[in-house]
Order: structure tokens, then C-alpha cells, then sequence
């Protein structure tokens, strides 16, 4: 009988019992655009891969995507420009040849996608049809279902046949000498160790450290605990970008609707409660103007008028239900008709900038582990993600890392010393008010003090289900991210200091977090300049 130990300070309860077992060359972890992605790619190289998704086939944030992918059409349109409109929206941080390279590879990534099956959406002309959003500097996004990108994405990947285990979780990514060596899972089935040479994570965001988000329930940053307790670097946490217009409604919590940037694109105007607009000599691009910037304008008019959101008026957009079904659902679910009424909104948690350090091919500083999608730091997002790129970015890391992956095809791995150990564990609902409250939109020294002392509380637990994985996971990341948010003493891209309004050319580096030899979360200086 195997079975996966606790640490030694916890020998006195009984060890899990390890109810199956099986043998990978590739483990992914995650369900979404860039894990299928990565698994397609694996397989067809002839590599064994099996998939863990916690939730469902749909319970991705790739299935809540709405706005589309921005990639450079034949004509109108560069890949210069691409570039350079997301190294703008990224405040100085983003690695120009990463950008370069990603934004490069968007046509041969959407190809892939349109061999699948993937439709999108077309003029009466033939032509794909584009759109703009905001920080670009023209109509170059393509979408499917006016606003249901993401699913139409999800359900092309889906059915390409991947077998993926639902009900699945990563507890731990279990290395020795040779770098990765498998991972313990929890799932329906009991505990379960996989014997593998390379572990993707592609877990998506970190949505739920606040109280309000665009993510799913399973946004729960998992990917980055789990690097962490692997032993890799993450950078860059203290930029979580702030969607601008989330559907309003009073003590609304959880996941909540998001109103694409696309609605702006096609004309819509964000006003205050006395009708006068929010973004109006804020910045050039007005209310397309980069998320973080249109966040903050709103976050500032609402102090100034004590009021808790603003409005959307697409009032003037022709066939509204037509191009956007999805959001004119959600409206209409709250009482709100698009073509008549103003749609109130508010800044929500979105989208992780940061996260697990890895090169242009999803590989971290751990010899077999690998990050793609939203849980990556590639170097593209910088400071402040332009939008829609990040489907992009987990098509075209998801397939690099997929390919990266056969380099271990040789290793021999095996899962010799099964242990869990305990992590800091805090109550969700508590990390969540913590978070919501001193690391938001607009956060000052003070209360990334208060947070962290706040956070220092948790006890060390080993967690033996996936809720418990989940909330340990929120509580290591929430303690990275304000550790990381208390260094940068400045404002740059989504990270607002009230206390450090300016940009200060000094700070123009990563922030790099990994565990230190005590088992701490430290700031490693010698990585401060990765690119």
C-alpha cells in the first residue's frame, strides 16, 4: 500500500492513503486555452499526457473570455503596431522580444484554432470581423458569437478529444534531483500519485483573493502555490488588472458579469452618476484608454462623488443584442435593458499580470516544470495586460510548452517520497476582505502593512481536499502578492500606491518572490532584472 506522508510535525494523525496511481510523460494542469492546448500539442509529438481540471468542461476562465484575440490582420494593421500598443499598456515591464515573439506567432495560433473548427465571427463581406478595445490603436480583435469568444474557444479545444480527468487538483508538484518527478492529486476517486517527468500549470487567474471578480470559483491561484512550493520564481504579483466595467449590482459578491471593453469599442461612453464623463482629459484615448488607467479614473470618481459605481451608455449602438448576446443576457437577468437603460458598473479583480517567471516556451527554473496562460509571467503583459491578449498568449505559450515538454521524454521519473506538508491557511472569506480591502485598485503602505499582519495570522495546515488546497493556495499567493505590492513603492501599470502616486524610473524591474531556504517568502534580489 503507497502512501503519500505528512510532514513530520504532523505524524501523529494518519497518513492519506494513495487510492490510484499512474505514469505520464506530461502532466497538465488545467483545463483552459493554453493546458488543451499544450495537451493537443504533446500528443500529437507522442507524448502520454493526462489533463487535470478541477472543475468541468466549462469551468475555465477561457469560457468566460468575451472580448476576443487581438492578432494582426493581412491588411490595415502591423505586427509593429500590435507591439507597440502593448508595450505602452504595459508601464515600462514588458520584455520587448517576448512581445515581439508572441504577437509574431498570433496568425499561425488562430490558424490552429480555425483547423479545429473555431468560428468566428464574419461581415457580409466574407471578411473577419474586428473590433477595438481599449489601448489599441485600431480595430484588430476577432470574435466569436459577438461576445462569446471564449466559449466558442473552449468548445473547439474541447472537442478535439484530449482526454482530461474532471474533478482533479494539483496538491503538490513533487521534484528531486533530476527536477520534476510527478504530482500528487486529489480528486472523487481518493488521493493519487502521477509518476511524470514534466508538469505543465496552466490554472489560470487568481480572481477569488477578492470579493468581487470576473473569474470563476476556480480561479483560486493555484498554479502559483504550487510553483512556489516547487521552488520556482514568481514576478510581477502586485499587478492584477482591474476590468473598468463589471455589471453593478449592491453587495454583489463572487463572480460577476463582466461588460466587454468591446462595448466601448463599438461607441458606448462611460458617465458618472450626474452624466458627465469619467475618462474626459484623463488620457488621450478617452474611455479606451488602457484597463488600469480607466479603473482608476473611475475608482477617483467615485471618491470625489461618494457614489459606489458609474454607468455604461451603449444607448446609441445599433442591434446591441445582436452583436453582444452574452453581456445583453446578463443585463437583462438584472433587470437592465441595454438599448433603454444605463448600465451601471465598477472595477473588478480580472486578471493576474504576474506570475510563475518562464522563458518564451512556458519553461520555469525547475528542470521539468512548465507555466502557461494567465498563471505565466512571459514578459508580455508587463505592468498592465493589453486586452485581448491573453487568449493569444495561452495559445501560443500553450503550444511552445506542449512542444517543450518531449525534452524530458527521456527522463525517468518516479515518486519516491510522497509527502504533503503543511501551508498557511486562512479562512477564503477572510483573505478575500483583506485583500478586497488593502491591496484593490488603490492601495498605501499602511494597509499592505495591515494585510500582511492580517495574513501572518494563518495557521499550517495539510490539506486534504481540494477546498482546503484552494484556500492554502489563496492564503501563499495573497501573502506573495502583498509582499511584492509592499516593495514596489511607487504607481506604475494596475499596481496604484496612494502614498507613491508617481512612476519612478528606479522601480523599472521585476519583483521576483520564491520560498528562501527557511521555507519563507522572500524578495530575491538576484532575479530583479529578469526581462
Amino acid at each position: 500500500m503507497t502512501v503519500v506522508r505528512r510532514a513530520a510535525s504532523w505524524e501523529a494523525e494518519a497518513d492519506l492513503v494513495v487510492t490510484w496511481e499512474a505514469n505520464a510523460d506530461f502532466v497538465v494542469v488545467g483545463g483552459g486555452v493554453a493546458g488543451l492546448t499544450a495537451a493537443r500539442t504533446a500528443t500529437l509529438l507522442g507524448l502520454r499526457v493526462l489533463t487535470l481540471s478541477k472543475g468541468g468542461p466549462t469551468d475555465t476562465s477561457t469560457q468566460y473570455a468575451q472580448g476576443g484575440i487581438a492578432v494582426v490582420a493581412d491588411i490595415d494593421d502591423t505586427e509593429d503596431s500590435h507591439a507597440a500598443d502593448t508595450i505602452a499598456a504595459g508601464a515600462g515591464l514588458c520584455d520587448p522580444e517576448a512581445v515581439k515573439s508572441i504577437v509574431g506567432a498570433g496568425r499561425h495560433a488562430v490558424s490552429i484554432l480555425t483547423d479545429l473548427g473555431a468560428v468566428f465571427d464574419h461581415g457580409g463581406d466574407g471578411r473577419v470581423l474586428r473590433t477595438r478595445e481599449g489601448g489599441h490603436s485600431t480595430r484588430r480583435i476577432i470574435h466569436a458569437g459577438g461576445d462569446a469568444t471564449g466559449a466558442e474557444v473552449q468548445r473547439a479545444l474541447g472537442a478535439a478529444g484530449m482526454p482530461v480527468l474532471f474533478g482533479a487538483a494539483a496538491a503538490r508538484v513533487v521534484t528531486g534531483r533530476d527536477g520534476v518527478q510527478g504530482v500528487i492529486a486529489l480528486s472523487d476517486r481518493g488521493c493519487g500519485v502521477i509518476h511524470a517527468p514534466a508538469v505543465l500549470l496552466a490554472t489560470g487567474g487568481l480572481g477569488q483573493l477578492y470579493a468581487c471578480s470576473t473569474n470563476p470559483a476556480g480561479a483560486t491561484a493555484d498554479g502559483v502555490a504550487l510553483a512556489l512550493d516547487a521552488g520556482a520564481a514568481v514576478a510581477d504579483l502586485e499587478f492584477v488588472q482591474f476590468h473598468p466595467t463589471v455589471l453593478f449590482a449592491a453587495g454583489g459578491l463572487g463572480r460577476r458579469p463582466l461588460i466587454s471593453e468591446a462595448v466601448r469599442g463599438e461607441g458606448a461612453r462611460l458617465v458618472d452618476a450626474f452624466g458627465m464623463s469619467v475618462t474626459e482629459g484623463v488620457h488621450p484615448l478617452g474611455d479606451l484608454a488602457p484597463r488600469d488607467v480607466v479603473s482608476k479614473a473611475i475608482a477617483a470618481r467615485l471618491r470625489a462623488t461618494g457614489t459606489d459605481h458609474v454607468f455604461l451608455d451603449a444607448r446609441a449602438i445599433d442591434g446591441f443584442p445582436q452583436r453582444f448576446p452574452t453581456i445583453t443576457a446578463s443585463c437583462l437577468a438584472a433587470g437592465i435593458d441595454p438599448r433603454r437603460d444605463l448600465i451601471p458598473v465598477a472595477p473588478a479583480a480580472h486578471y493576474q499580470c504576474g506570475g510563475v517567471v518562464t522563458d518564451l516556451y512556458g519553461r520555469t527554473d525547475v528542470p521539468g516544470l512548465y507555466a502557461a496562460g494567465e498563471v505565466a509571467r512571459t514578459g508580455l503583459h508587463g505592468a498592465n495586460r493589453l486586452a485581448s491578449n491573453s487568449l493569444l498568449e495561452g495559445l501560443v505559450i500553450g503550444e511552445r510548452a506542449g512542444a517543450a515538454a518531449a525534452e524530458r521524454r527521456d527522463v525517468r521519473a518516479q515518486v519516491r517520497d510522497a509527502t504533503l506538508v503543511p501551508q498557511p491557511v486562512l479562512a477564503r472569506t477572510d483573505v478575500q476582505r483583506v485583500m478586497t480591502e488593502q491591496a484593490g485598485v488603490v492601495r498605501d503602505g499602511l494597509g499592505l502593512d495591515d494585510a500582511t499582519a492580517q495574513l501572518n495570522f494563518a495557521d499550517a495546515v495539510v490539506s486534504t481536499d481540494i477546498a482546503a488546497v484552494e484556500d492554502s493556495a489563496l492564503t501563499v499567493t495573497a501573502r506573495a502578492l502583498v509582499l511584492a505590492a509592499s516593495v514596489r513603492t511607487e504607481s506604475r501599470g494596475c499596481h496604484t500606491r496612494a502614498d507613491h502616486p508617481e512612476t519612478d524610473d528606479t522601480q523599472r524591474r521585476s519583483t521576483v518572490v520564491r520560498r528562501n531556504a527557511d521555507g519563507e517568502l522572500a524578495v530575491d534580489s538576484t532575479l530583479a532584472g529578469v526581462p
